[in-house]
């Protein structure tokens, strides 16, 4: 996956994000994060942090937003792309979407919505078959 030029342009950005993170100032890597995203809005590694920490702190309605917004952009640039299969996970450019795709289907499975969240496994799997996240297991488990 290509990222936009203006999620290029904030990669730096972005890591100081991550380092606020780790660092547990949580409040100025949102509030930074929210930033990023007024002149980026399809910035899938933003929205997929904001996700991550939605669902630290068990927000899962507003997890399940993030994770499905990032989803949503990746498969639509797949789909620009002219549906190539396999889209693998291990370049480094499609890890977010993947990431989020699975943290999107863990939280419909909380959420009690496994066709859902089978259909976003589904998705998954037929872009990379090698399931390198271990998607398919997220049904079985729950």
């Amino acid at each position: 996956m290509v990222e936009p030029r203006c999620a290029r342009d904030r990669a730096d950005d972005i890591e100081e994000v991550q380092e606020m993170i780790v660092g547990g100032e949580t409040e100025i890597a949102r509030d930074e994060i929210r930033w990023l995203l007024q002149g980026c809005h399809d910035f899938l590694e933003a929205h997929k942090l904001l996700g991550e920490l939605a669902y630290a702190e068990h927000d899962l309605p507003l997890a399940r937003g993030h994770f499905g917004y990032a989803f949503r952009i990746g498969q639509q640039a797949i789909a620009r792309a002219g549906d190539p299969r396999p889209v693998p996970y291990k370049l480094p450019g499609n890890r977010a979407f993947y990431e989020s795709g699975k943290a999107l289907a863990l939280c419909l499975i909380q959420l009690d919505k496994r066709d859902m969240a089978a259909e976003v496994v589904r998705d998954l799997v037929s872009y990379d078959p090698t399931d390198p996240l271990g998607v398919r297991e997220i049904l079985d488990v729950h």
